[in-house]
């Protein structure tokens, strides 16, 4: 039985966040610091501090929505660019989302020593748009009862991520949201343009009102 690669960046994340869970030099090696790579060009971190979180419950959500949403994704790349580079562009889609949600802050925050960031919703962001983008009209449920269609939700997320960004604070960086979920989408669409022709007739042709 092949392992996805969905199921293998759970996994992998899980255990690298377990880890750093325990040992807390792994999370200030590993973690989006902006500061440091600026001095030390340590622009690594722009792919390890995907593979970190806070707690267990930062680490659920995440994972969680990667799994639900990562599946998806991936079998549609398998059936579009076939099994070998279906794969090898849905995880070109994951990581480069969550690389390039990191770059505003850096450039934001490259001077600021108390900014710090760690997890995979940046990537993850960039794995949700392109759900939305196949399948606009399908429910997401917002805090998991409130259903809510995809292409809605989108919208309010990126409005969401914009305004939560601009007011700062904690160790959530919204911008890498914003980023991350415009890149997942742009990156998609870039791999294949008649995604957006199709996403412009499901929008018209699925209307559920």
């Amino acid at each position: 039985m092949t392992l996805s690669i969905t199921l293998i960046l759970v996994i992998v994340t899980s255990l690298i966040s377990w880890q750093a869970f325990e040992r807390r030099e792994i999370e200030y090696k590993f973690m989006h610091y902006p500061y440091e790579e600026y001095r030390d060009k340590s622009y690594y971190r722009w792919v390890t501090s995907m593979f970190l979180h806070t707690d267990f419950t930062h680490l659920f959500f995440n994972m969680f929505a990667l799994y639900s949403f990562g599946s998806y994704i991936e079998s549609a790349f398998v059936v579009i660019f076939g099994e070998l580079m279906g794969r090898l562009n849905f995880f070109a889609l994951y990581i480069l989302s969550g690389v390039f949600a990191d770059i505003p802050t850096y450039y934001k925050h490259k001077h600021n020593q108390s900014f710090s960031s760690v997890g995979a919703s940046g990537a993850v962001s960039g794995i949700m748009f392109a759900f939305a983008l196949f399948e606009p009209w399908s429910n997401i449920y917002l805090f998991y009862v409130i259903p809510i269609p995809a292409v809605l939700a989108a919208v309010l997320y990126l409005v969401y991520s914009s305004y939560a960004a601009k007011q700062g604070g904690g160790r959530i960086d919204h911008m890498a949201h914003f980023w991350g979920a415009v890149f997942g989408l742009l990156f998609t669409i870039a791999l294949k343009p008649e995604l957006f022709n199709r996403f412009l007739d499901k929008l018209v042709s699925d209307f559920p009102f």
